[in-house]
């Protein structure tokens, strides 16, 4: 784990005021997994206080890769932040996707800016596995097609693709993905991950689920990030220390 002072060099507007930031820091960038996020401290001043969580998105040479939409006044920092001017981070933290393993096929389910830390975790699998994502959001808008790979979308209002929720776009797709071996990687809002772990276990699918919680720490000091398990030994984890990923079996969403 460092804490670094890395300068921005670029920031990209994706779409709809989503942002994806390009940030030098080697040190983390040759150690870090997909999954894994950072604490990130948008000012240096005392206000904001507190750092923020962010996934990693990407990963290219020294250089790491930031998504985000701006919804306060962290994020609208963030985003002002000029080529050259540096970030404090602190990372890598947490665990990171389980991508080995025997399976044939990566299913990668995503919701609006759920869909954050999968560019990186596609591109680790690009020569392992094959890989299909599904990628939902409210509109076209909040549809994240950054990095992604054999591409299907659903959206509330049917404004791209299947209309309806990506989960009900998975269930279509069910026939097809049953020819093969397949383990799901999903993230997004607290419903779709519901509905996400219900289709898994129906279906006996091997699934990992990149959890978000508020966080004052990201190493487990403060406790702040509870998440009820469901092995009654331990009858809470941590998003920031034990997750933020987790076997959909092992955490009641």
């Amino acid at each position: 784990m460092f804490t670094v002072n890395a300068p921005v060099k670029d920031l990209i507007e994706l779409d709809h005021k989503i942002f994806l930031q390009k940030i030098f820091c080697p040190e983390i960038a040759s150690i870090i997994q997909p999954g894994q996020f950072l604490m990130v401290k948008v000012s240096n001043s005392y206000y904001p206080l507190l750092r923020r969580p962010f996934s990693v998105c990407d990963v290219e040479g020294g250089h790491i890769y930031l998504m985000f939409n701006i919804l306060g006044e962290g994020t609208k920092l963030l985003a002002s932040k000029k080529t050259g001017e540096p970030v404090d981070i602190l990372g890598p933290l947490g665990n990171g996707f389980s991508y080995e393993g025997d399976y044939d096929t990566a299913v990668i389910v995503g919701g609006g800016l759920g869909a954050a830390p999968f560019p990186f975790l596609i591109k680790r699998l690009a020569d392992k596995k094959e890989v299909m994502a599904f990628i939902g959001g409210r509109s076209i808008h909040d549809v994240i097609t950054y990095g992604m790979k054999n591409l299907l979308t659903s959206t509330d209002d049917g404004t791209s693709g299947f209309k309806g929720n990506v989960v009900e776009l998975l269930k279509h797709k069910i026939s097809d993905l049953k020819k093969s071996k397949i383990k799901i990687f999903g993230c997004g809002p607290t419903v779709m991950l519901r509905a996400l772990k219900e289709f898994s276990l129906e279906n006996d699918f091997d699934c990992e689920v990149s959890t978000e919680c508020a966080m004052a720490c990201g190493f487990g000091i403060c406790q702040g990030c509870p998440i009820e398990s469901t092995n009654h030994k331990d009858k809470y984890l941590l998003v920031c220390k034990d997750g933020p990923i987790f076997n959909i079996k092992d955490v009641e969403l």
